[in-house]
């Protein structure tokens, strides 16, 4: 694969689209991977020879030797759960050493403030309904990431894993934050003891002792990694369509999560990407609150979840399963500068009679659309078009070439293409990472 500069992988969807697995594929002709945003709300599930692997923080990369995986100041860092993952992975026999892994010290840190605070506003705003008795709640994870990011922008507040590396730095800012952080937990109604700055500088220094060989002036090393002609390959993690910016506001992460947030989330130009592959759930899925116009509530919808074990990676929480919005894909490889698509979980849908893709929606004054609507309030509203393709019976999951298909998934596949106007570059038929099916009939190479 041509990756001269880098490649990124980004989901095309509300996340869960299997990007851990085709990172770790793609990881072969790269040297460096790098995560760019989001937190330990993301969960990657990579599964090598039968060795099933689930990931939160760290890049997917790690499980190939021989490359630098990389945290990039756009990502929050929970360190207490990345030391967990770390000593995890090594217990395994994975090499997670610091030629290995390095964290930017510009990440901002996940403190048990935020986490607290998260659950409280999930619970208030469920119980302040607004017009229409709208349930206000995100639906988020409860990870902390929204408030660390918000603290981010507030600046003040903010810790960085860089500050974690001197604890009079870091006794000083907790001083003031631990202060403000008690007042509005018991605000917000917490019944919790008043934070203590001297029990958290204690506990977060020794874990800052602990990572110090890993963190770095990450942008820095990622400029010279170009220089010196490494490939790069960015990892995202959440979706497009959870996009702070470009999703389904409100109902988003708190990240810049397309392709978009890869610069300030490295301190690399968008220059250095010459391919963008866009990753596709063969059928849609969606955890937490937010519009969903292709869910299905009935049998096809179940079927969908327990074929295809649509159940949080981090969370544990069952997905709310539907059929594929074309429309929603479009606009996302749109926004991602798609060149390329992988679609996963093909083998989810062998057995159905009849499938459906969504190519337009309409509007509540009757009008049609090909345009996707970020607004959730607006999407809420609109009522899916769908066109109708005869579905297969065949079990895909021995299948390795492109050939082996059959007629009526081959026609599947087209229709993404031609109603994206993006080549399917590779197709997933089964969770390992020898069951990829590298597309021969994708006219662009991404």
């Amino acid at each position: 694969m041509d990756a001269s500069h880098g490649t990124a992988v980004v989901g095309l969807q509300w996340g869960d689209e299997g990007k851990g697995k085709i990172v770790d594929l793609l990881t072969a002709d790269h040297d460096v991977i790098v995560r760019y945003n989001g937190g330990a709300n993301a969960g990657h599930t990579v599964v090598v020879e039968g060795e099933r692997y689930a990931l939160h923080l760290m890049p997917s990369g790690i499980l190939q030797d021989g490359r630098v995986c990389v945290i990039g100041n756009g990502v929050v860092v929970d360190p207490a759960q990345l030391l967990s993952e770390m000593e995890g992975l090594q217990a395994r026999g994975i090499d997670v050493t610091p030629q290995r892994l390095l964290i930017s010290d510009r990440s901002h840190v996940v403190m048990p403030y935020h986490k607290e605070h998260d659950a409280a506003m999930e619970q208030v705003l469920a119980g302040a309904a607004g017009k229409g008795d709208e349930n206000l709640s995100i639906g988020t994870t409860k990870r902390g990431i929204g408030p660390t990011y918000a603290d981010k922008v507030h600046r003040s507040m903010a810790i960085r894993m860089g500050d974690l590396l001197d604890a009079s730095v870091l006794r000083a800012r907790l001083d003031v934050v631990c202060a403000i952080r008690s007042r509005e937990l018991e605000a917000l109604g917490v019944d919790v003891p008043e934070l203590d700055p001297a029990a958290l500088t204690e506990a977060y220094a020794a874990i800052g002792q602990q990572l110090a060989p890993y963190i770095t002036d990450t942008v820095y090393w990622l400029h010279g990694a170009i220089n010196d002609g490494r490939r790069l390959l960015f990892e995202g993690a959440n979706a497009c369509l959870l996009d702070i910016d470009h999703g389904t506001f409100p109902y988003v992460t708190s990240s810049s999560c397309s392709t978009l947030g890869i610069a300030p989330g490295t301190g690399l130009p968008g220059s250095n990407i010459d391919h963008v592959v866009g990753i596709v759930k063969a059928y849609g899925t969606r955890v937490g609150e937010g519009p969903f116009p292709t869910e299905d509530l009935g049998e096809d919808g179940d079927l969908i979840r327990e074929r295809g074990h649509e159940y949080g990676t981090t969370t544990g929480r069952p997905r709310r399963c539907g059929w594929l919005d074309l429309v929603a894909v479009k606009y996302s490889a749109m926004v991602c500068g798609a060149t390329s698509l992988s679609i996963m979980l093909m083998d989810v849908l062998s057995g159905f009679d009849t499938l459906q893709l969504c190519t337009g929606y309409r509007l509540s004054d009757g009008t049609v659309t090909d345009r996707f609507l970020p607004d959730a309030r607006q999407l809420a509203q609109v009522e899916p078009i769908y066109e109708s393709l005869p579905g297969w019976h065949e079990d895909l999951t021995a299948m390795t070439e492109d050939h082996e298909l059959p007629t009526n998934a081959q026609a599947y596949l087209d229709r993404i293409e031609s109603f994206t106007g993006v080549p399917v570059r590779f197709v997933s038929v089964g969770p390992d990472r020898a069951q990829t099916i590298r597309r021969t009939g994708a006219a662009v190479q991404g």
